[in-house]
């Protein structure tokens, strides 16, 4: 049973993204690196922010119940855009977790890997998407 749902719609890359509740309203825009103006949000960029907060909240959700503090970390998501060979595109993630320095490398690593089991956005993409974990 789900527990939430939302709705969001686009009108293509040069035109506008928008949820049916009106929080979200964007100008979407080509990347300039694929040919267009730049003056938007992409696609890409969406994915990495939503994918970023999601890790982030599910990082600490797992430290929570491992009685980890994680005050003060970050995730970054770096989204790649590449040619697949068969005529369209595929997507590459880095995901960066920026931890407190307290704690050790084996429990930034243990956390990470964990964290990528729980968040909705791993499991999303777990073998359809190549994602690289990394820690500082």
């Amino acid at each position: 049973m789900r527990q939430y749902t939302t709705t969001a719609t686009s009108t293509g890359r040069d035109g506008r993204a928008f949820t049916s509740d009106g929080r979200l309203d964007l100008q979407m825009a080509l990347q300039k690196e694929l040919g267009g103006d730049g003056d938007g949000t992409n696609p890409e960029q969406l994915f990495a922010a939503g994918y970023a907060a999601c890790f982030a909240s599910a990082m600490q959700l797992v430290a929570r119940k491992q009685k980890i503090d994680v005050s003060g970390m970050s995730v970054t998501a770096e989204v790649g855009l590449s040619p697949n060979g068969s005529g369209g595109f595929q997507l590459d993630v880095k995901l960066l977790a920026k931890l407190p320095d307290a704690l050790s490398a084996e429990t930034r690593q243990r956390l990470v890997e964990t964290t990528h089991q729980v968040c909705p956005y791993s499991n999303a993409t777990r073998g359809n998407i190549p994602v690289e974990l990394t820690t500082v």
